[in-house]
């Protein structure tokens, strides 16, 4: 029978060194994806909000107050709001921790209703 080999033993604290260097490398990956979690979600939102506006619109009544109504309170403020014949347009800024970043990453949301 063989001897077992002992595994050479590295040196104190690599793993603690290591993880220290690769720490804001993961902060920034983890802050990426929160971002593009908060661009989808301002997506759908700009999209029902736009959708809501043109139920509003088809059923004769305000579509711009029907599209803040459809935001959530935190979106209104970055909402813009476009009506024009039977169509509305939504453009929602996600929420994002640069304001230049969350201006380049303006989503639209569309949705129209024909004149019966």
């Amino acid at each position: 029978m063989r001897p077992r080999r002992r595994a050479p033993a590295g040196s104190p604290g690599q793993a603690t060194v290591e993880t220290v260097a690769l720490l804001p490398a993961m902060v920034a990956i983890g802050l990426g994806v929160l971002q593009l979690l908060a661009v989808g979600y301002a997506s759908v939102l700009a999209a029902s909000a736009a959708e809501a506006g043109a139920l509003a619109l088809a059923a004769g009544t305000d579509a711009r107050a029907a599209v803040q109504e459809a935001l959530p309170g935190w979106s209104r403020a970055r909402a813009r709001i476009g009506v024009e014949d039977g169509r509305v347009e939504v453009r929602l800024r996600p929420p994002s921790p640069l304001r230049a970043l969350s201006e380049e990453l303006e989503v639209n949301g569309a949705a129209a209703v024909e004149a019966p």
